[in-house]
């Protein structure tokens, strides 16, 4: 396809963004910035938010895992929606009832400044480069196949990919972006049913003959249960599911950020429920795909792209999209699903880290109000900044499936979150709060290396996504450690 045609679509979809943001942005005040005005409904935060769970990592990456780990990824969905019934329960009725901005207020009451700190840093750190992950896949993928070939170096690339999302975030931030996210949802749903009936008319499959295909079957594998061993371990990942949805959902000030927008919370509770729900079809949806570009690759001979002397399965999708022929309607619908994908997650990313260093760090709502939205802006402009130095940096050291670097990433970066939070919850116990930073960072350190030797000192053990699990325990284990003797347990 053109990539004159291409980049003329990318444009288009930004001048709509601008003009929802237009709508939506009248008021640039700090309390709309960070709460919407808690007026957002359920039911539009719950639609959206399923393109921010996702986003184009999701979009490209998990159909390019189907290949190496079949379906195994549902055993892990499952455990998401686990995962979200628990923060119903529990997370979303705190929050409401200490009427926080940021969810690490809440250790800062239970505990003291520094666990107030440690948390939104890891908080920080977690979204910052997870962030960082999905907007570096989006702009790999309009430099390689639009911008390169004009010459445009990457960088530049990813200078303007964060440009946009700050363009349409700096005045109303989360307000903007519940309505945006929607859209954005809408496109990349679309893109997905649609690239998956387009190829199937290519292959001359209807849907019942893909489905009881010998073909498919070797694709389509969901549960693995034989070796526990195996990091696709049907208990290990349902498990890990579970804890990554309460850490990176219910522990995460980003997505947090979007319920805590809802009017009650009955109402978030509902955003949540039915959120963990619909994403169970969804994802699978994102398998199906895969293993549908994986039989089209396999009968008309195309291979992996290669990139840098490896193989790169997270191109298979833009590779077949754009480049062989199909036609521009398949190019176009796959560029608008990679773009909605990616940007519903990156753009309220930028506004939650925003979000939680003003209250966290710089403690905005103390400052004199003419000070506040001059402060909250410059904060806005300095993740951005950030943010184009991850990304770039990111040029040099991913070499795997990006779905699979950025789990990896969390189970050592929310392992503290988990471990505070859950000790908060679960105990009466004050701790030394100055001693918490060494907490943390000690059991990061402990997970590593455990998860390193793990084959040697677990007879063939590997770690899978439970490895959070094992992160927060540690957590906990040395919180305890510190505890003030006079603490009583929570009856």
């Amino acid at each position: 396809m053109s990539p004159a045609l291409l980049l003329t679509v990318i444009l288009l979809y930004f001048l709509l963004l601008a003009v929802i943001a237009f709508f939506t942005s009248k008021d640039d005040s700090n309390s709309v910035f960070f709460k919407a005005g808690r007026n957002s409904p359920w039911y539009v935060v719950a639609f959206g938010m399923i393109g921010a769970s996702l986003s184009g990592v999701t979009f490209i990456s998990v159909p390019g895992w189907v290949e190496s780990t079949q379906f195994s990824y549902m055993q892990i969905v499952v455990g998401y929606f686990l995962g979200y019934l628990l923060i119903s329960w529990i997370l979303i009725p705190l929050y409401y009832k200490m009427n926080v901005t940021s969810v690490y207020e809440y250790l800062k009451h239970r505990f003291g400044v520094q666990s107030h700190k440690t948390g939104a840093f890891f908080f920080l750190v977690s979204r910052l480069l997870i962030a960082s992950f999905r907007l570096f896949l989006v702009a790999s993928v309009v430099h390689h196949f639009i911008l390169s070939e004009w010459g445009v170096p990457f960088e530049v690339t990813v200078v303007a990919s964060v440009l946009i999302i700050w363009l349409y975030t700096f005045r109303s931030g989360i307000k903007t972006i519940v309505w945006t996210d929607t859209l954005q949802t809408l496109f990349m749903l679309s893109a997905v049913v649609a690239t998956i009936v387009i190829l199937l008319g290519y292959l001359d499959l209807s849907l019942l003959d893909l489905l009881t295909s010998e073909a498919y079957q070797e694709y389509s594998r969901v549960i693995f249960y034989e070796d526990i061993n195996d990091r696709k371990h049907w208990l290990k990942s349902l498990m890990g599911g579970m804890i990554i949805a309460l850490a990176m959902t219910g522990l995460d000030q980003d997505n947090m950020q979007k319920n805590l927008t809802c009017k009650s919370i009955k109402e978030a509770q509902k955003n949540v429920v039915s959120l963990g729900l619909v994403l169970i079809p969804v994802n699978f949806a994102f398998l199906f795909l895969g293993a549908v570009l994986y039989l089209y690759a396999d009968q008309m001979g195309i291979g992996v792209p290669v990139v840098d002397g490896s193989q790169k399965s997270d191109l298979l999708f833009p590779e077949i999209a754009l480049n062989q022929g199909l036609g521009p309607f398949l190019g176009i619908t796959f560029l608008l699903g990679l773009i909605a994908a990616a940007y519903s997650s990156a753009d309220s990313a930028l506004t939650s880290l925003t979000t939680s260093f003003s209250i966290d760090f710089l403690n905005i709502r103390s400052r004199e109000e003419k000070q506040r939205k001059i402060l909250r802006k410059r904060v806005h402009i300095g993740f951005s900044l950030l943010l184009v130095l991850v990304i770039i940096a990111y040029k040099y050291v991913i070499h795997e499936n990006v779905i699979h670097s950025l789990l990896q990433v969390s189970t050592y970066t929310y392992g503290p979150l988990v471990g505070l939070f859950s000790f908060g919850l679960l105990t009466r116990h004050e701790i030394k709060d100055r001693w918490v930073w060494s907490v943390a960072v000690l059991s990061i350190v402990a997970t590593y290396l455990l998860n390193h030797f793990s084959v040697d000192m677990l007879n063939g053990y590997q770690f899978g996504y439970e490895i959070l699990l094992l992160n927060g325990a540690f957590t906990y284990a040395g919180l305890y450690l510190i505890r003030k003797r006079d603490g009583n347990d929570r009856k």
